[in-house]
């Protein structure tokens, strides 16, 4: 289950400051997009661009935290992705952006126009395989995650565990920029039972909750087992 759109406040969009993009900086000539870009920053919770808005831009996250949702017909939030320091979104296959996306934490965003990025793909090969590599992954990302809702609960619980774990620093401890509610919604169940079934790994011993955004992995292959 979701949670109602009511229950969190948004700011009001700022996608029209990305206009008057300051000047880019080339700081990684191996990447397009900071090689193109130019950086904005964000602050908690603030718009970065909304849903059904012309995708006229690509993003990297350069540091802080991003999520993707969307408000289903109903007032619920499904969210569709969370974005860390060298992820990029933004990508759309159509001229529309499916999800809004706002920063979790205060981020630095990287931002190219998507015609540049596009032309310049056409003419470099190198970029243009970086471009589908971004592409294929997030297809990827969002087919496992469809998967990943029909499985049960404490099996969406582990399996973002594992999937965080994989994107962090540090192989056993999982910082969680996000919320509970966040994390719920992304898993299409509510904050009770992601609670619920966060202590229940604890009293198992499968995990550590030192605190509320971490989460430290002690027995990979318990947890292993439960999400097989």
């Amino acid at each position: 289950m979701l949670s109602p759109a009511s229950h969190h406040h948004y700011s009001r969009p700022i996608s029209n400051a990305v206009r008057q993009l300051p000047q880019p900086a080339a700081s990684n000539l191996d990447d397009p997009i900071e090689m193109m870009g130019a950086a904005m920053p964000f602050a908690r919770n603030a718009e970065i661009y909304g849903e059904n808005e012309p995708a006229e831009y690509v993003y990297k996250v350069v540091s802080g935290a991003v999520r993707t949702h969307k408000i289903l017909a109903d007032g619920r939030r499904q969210i569709g992705g969370f974005y860390l320091p060298g992820d990029v979104f933004g990508l759309e296959s159509g001229d529309e952006h499916t999800f809004a996306a706002e920063a979790i934490t205060a981020s630095k965003v990287m931002i190219v126009k998507r015609s540049t990025l596009l032309t310049m793909a056409a003419r470099d090969g190198n970029v243009a395989r970086k471009l589908w590599a971004l592409t294929s992954g997030e297809l990827r990302r969002l087919q496992n995650h469809t998967l990943a809702l029909i499985k049960t609960a404490q099996e969406r619980v582990v399996g973002f565990l594992f999937e965080m774990a994989a994107r962090g620093s540090a192989d056993n401890q999982v910082d969680l920029p996000m919320s509970r509610q966040d994390i719920a919604d992304y898993l299409g169940l509510t904050i009770e039972t992601v609670s619920r079934t966060l202590s229940q790994l604890q009293s198992s011993a499968a995990i550590d909750l030192p605190n509320s955004r971490c989460i430290v992995l002690r027995n990979r292959a318990a947890l292993g087992r439960l999400n097989a």
